[in-house]
């Protein structure tokens, strides 16, 4: 019984760990896809976001700052590709997919000229805190079920935090009826005397700015330092986890949880030594895959999503 309980609680606690960068990120996607904006960009985000809070922390030692910084560089790449789609009306598919290769490449670039190599130091005293370090030291296995689920590092609480704030803005503001009516009936906004493309603006920057801090928890969190391969899929599970859930905060949630659970499930499986180990890592891209087979189709998007707009005259 004690075995099953550490197990339980040890899946748990990789499933909290993994959770975050996933959550942070979807919630960004969240923003711009219901404006009417498609953001594929957001592995690339992710990538900038990971190496600024890294980095940042690393000079300042203090992780939140760190933390803080990522969103700010996922926020500047938000506002390019804001211009590029909003402004100029550039396809906004191609434009996501030139900030995933324009991303990794500046991040390695200031890696290279900032430490001579294309990793971060190791940061030490700067990583994100883990909250009720300590409170559940016993020994029995429900003291260790308990210590996995609540000494966890603060992202795993704040995601949980963040959807709630999302869901508000979404449905209990005057903001976020006007970002949903965006990407549904951009002329009726317009003609309304809504400003479109100032909206698109604010929920691509915050979608970005969002997706830098899914990065930060990568390399402030779950890992020490920034790699060229701290995200590797999380942006594009991120956005498969948003079409899951409808492009609603609350089932990008339910998403993101399904595929932490994956990863968390890896790890445990990994540790054991019984199955391949290639066979264990492709669990959280098999299911992403079968998860899109079987929710695009059935997945609504904003009926102006992805679809220039030229303000009327």
């Amino acid at each position: 019984m004690d075995s099953i309980i550490n197990s339980l609680g040890t899946l748990i606690y990789a499933t909290l760990i993994y959770t975050p960068p996933l959550v942070f990120a979807a919630m960004g996607s969240c923003f711009s896809e219901n404006s009417g904006v498609v953001n594929i960009g957001i592995e690339g985000t992710m990538t900038i976001g990971a190496f600024t809070g890294a980095a940042v922390a690393y000079f300042t030692g203090n992780a939140w700052v760190g933390f803080l910084c990522a969103g700010l560089a996922g926020a500047a790449f938000g506002l390019l590709h804001a211009i590029a789609t909003v402004s100029l009306n550039a396809d906004q598919t191609i434009t996501g997919t030139a900030i995933n290769f324009l991303a990794p490449g500046v991040a390695l670039l200031i890696s290279k000229a900032l430490f001579n190599s294309s990793d971060t130091p190791a940061l030490i005293d700067s990583k994100l805190p883990m909250l009720f370090n300590g409170v559940f030291d016993g020994n029995s296995a429900w003291s260790r079920f308990f210590r996995n689920i609540f000494n966890n590092y603060a992202t795993s609480f704040l995601m949980f935090a963040l959807v709630l704030l999302v869901w508000f803005i979404f449905y209990k503001t005057r903001f976020g009826l006007r970002l949903r009516a965006v990407g549904e009936h951009p002329r009726a906004c317009d003609t309304l005397g809504i400003n479109v493309q100032r909206t698109r603006y604010i929920a691509v920057i915050i979608s970005d700015f969002l997706a830098g801090l899914g990065g930060a928890c990568v390399t402030m969190a779950i890992m020490n330092q920034f790699r060229p391969i701290s995200i590797v899929g999380q942006g594009f599970i991120a956005i498969a986890a948003v079409i899951f859930g409808k492009f609603r905060p609350q089932g990008a949630l339910v998403a993101c949880l399904l595929f932490g659970f994956c990863t968390g499930l890896k790890v445990v499986m990994g540790s054991n030594n019984v199955i391949s180990a290639q066979l264990i890592s492709m669990i959280p891209y098999v299911v992403t895959v079968i998860v899109l087979i079987l929710f695009v189709g059935r997945s609504r998007t904003p009926s102006a999503n992805g679809k220039p707009y030229v303000k009327s005259r």
